[in-house]
Order: structure tokens, then sequence, then C-alpha cells
């Protein structure tokens, strides 16, 4: 597998990112003879029919799971203090997974009229979602009609701003929201599961449009009316939403969680409701990815 490099926000160093499940991520999605003939059987397969998924997730769910927690942490260099609960809590895999942190560990920028990173990720901005489809490669272009499947909602943001967030399963992986809102009803859009790993999306970015996904609208005060996707992705069966529809909430506060495996997240904002910060906006035109924390800034408002 090509090194996948990464922008570390805080030290403001390259970092090589340690892939979980490289040799299949390799094995199914490597531009090579060997792969591509395997791929062709076996990935519509694993990819298309959520039982392998959810017959993955019941053993992460299971207690004889927990076993694997401590190789985990120590492999992937886990920060344990963070944790709200100590590790001899969570009674299985799944349980560490979708752990909760400190409150602390994620101080959130105040500023009223500045937007913040909505999860632990990798990073890309993209200042007007029309710059998007030059940056993966193969000619399979990204579709807002196809990850939408709403005419009215590709209108309102064909020319808006868009933010991918890629989470790894090393990830803290609950989700929150960017900024004060009130969320609407929750549409879910069923599709596949292929691995959202850069190796698979270079290789097919059509992935972000195929894989399940579900789309809240959130009505803000200063942001307009922006959309919030969470896309899931190979053992990501299950997006869990543990906010409440029409109630409003403060920047920060948890939308909700996914279960085991590498998942995304895209937050697209109307036309001219956001300036990026300038280090995202140069990252990502550099097609680097940042690694940024959840409730550091993401960008300010316009108006």
């Amino acid at each position: 597998m090509p090194k996948i490099i990464y922008l570390d926000r805080l030290t403001k160093e390259k970092k090589q990112e340690k892939v979980y499940g490289n040799f299949f991520i390799d094995l199914l999605y490597e531009d090579t003879f060997s792969s591509r003939v395997i791929s062709f059987f076996i990935l519509p397969l694993a990819a298309r029919f959520s039982f392998f998924s959810k017959l993955y997730g019941f053993f992460k769910k299971s207690s004889m799971s927990r076993y694997k927690i401590i190789p985990f942490i120590k492999k992937f260099d886990v920060d344990t203090s963070e944790f709200l609960e100590p590790v001899s809590h969570f009674c299985s895999f799944n349980d560490f997974f979708i752990r909760r942190l400190k409150p602390e560990a994620r101080p959130i920028v105040q500023e009223e009229n500045r937007a913040i990173l909505p999860a632990d990720a990798r990073y890309l901005v993209f200042p007007d979602v029309r710059e998007f489809p030059h940056f993966f490669i193969k000619g399979k272009k990204f579709s807002l009609k196809e990850l939408l499947k709403n005419e009215e909602l590709v209108d309102k943001y064909k020319a808006g701003s868009m933010v991918i967030a890629r989470l790894c399963p090393v990830d803290y992986h609950r989700f929150h929201f960017p900024c004060k809102a009130t969320p609407g009803q929750p549409r879910l859009i069923n599709g596949a599961l292929f691995s959202v790993n850069p190796l698979a999306l270079k290789s097919n970015i059509k992935i972000l449009s195929e894989n399940k996904r579900v789309i809240t609208m959130l009505a803000t005060l200063r942001f307009g009316n922006l959309l919030y996707l969470e896309i899931g992705a190979t053992h990501v069966g299950s997006i869990h939403q543990t906010f409440q529809v029409d109630k409003t909430y403060e920047k920060g506060d948890e939308k909700g969680y996914f279960s085991f495996g590498g998942s995304c997240l895209i937050l697209l904002f109307e036309p001219n409701r956001i300036h990026f910060d300038q280090d995202l906006i140069k990252s990502s035109a550099q097609n680097q990815e940042v690694r940024g924390l959840m409730g550091q800034s993401l960008g300010s408002s316009i108006h």
C-alpha cells in the first residue's frame, strides 16, 4: 500500500498513517492485476451485502472481542488519558470504539461566528464544491446529484462549500454539531459499505455517493442551512443518531456516533456562508489531508 501521509494540525508535522487492516485494503483496492481480479469477485459481495458487516460487527460487540482492546491501544498509540471511563469498563471492542472522552480533552472554540471540526478526522475542505472532482483520479467524477438524490438540494448546494472528514478505526468515533443548530429529520439513503481509505477513494471516488449515508439539514443563524452527512464504510453498518429533531443544540454537542470501522462525514454549506481557515484551504489545495480534533476551528461565517 502506498504511504498515507497527513498533516497533524497540532504539531504541524507530516505523519504516516497507521492503517488498520492494510492487508485487505491492498488486496481489494490496489491497482494491480491480481487485486483487480480478486476485487471483481469479492468486493461486490463484501461491500454491497450488509450481512458481512453485521457479522463482523456482531463479533466486535461480543465479550470475546474485549481482549483485542489493549493490543489495539498499544499498536496505534491511543491516548487512554482522554477516556471518560477506564479501559477496564469496556465489555467489548465496540464499547471501546464508541468511547466517550473527558470534556476537557476536546476544548471547543467559543467565538460565535466560528464553526468547529465536528469529529476527530483527516480533513479536506473545498470553498467551491465544483473544484472537488479534480482531486481524485481515473476519471470517475464525484456527483452531488448521486450523493444527495434530491434535485432541490443539488441546486441549492452545487456552488456551495464542502468539508470531507475521514475517520479511521483508531479515532474517537462520536460526531458533533459544528455550530449552534436545530436539526431536521434525518434521511437514510441505503447503499454499499466500501472502504473510505484514500486508496479506495482514489480508485473510485463514487464510493462517497454509493455508500450507505444519512443526511440531516441543520438550521443555523450564522451559517444558513447546512447539510450534515454521515457515510458508512467497511464494517460500519450502523450510524447512530443521538439528537432530537427540532431541538436546538450548542456548538460541540453530540449528534451521534458510528459503530466499529472507518467512516466519513461530509458537510455542505450554501454558497458564501463560510470562510474556511487558511491552513485547511492551503493543505487541501495540495491534496494533503489535515488531521484535526473535534472542537478545533473549521472557519468563520461570512455574514
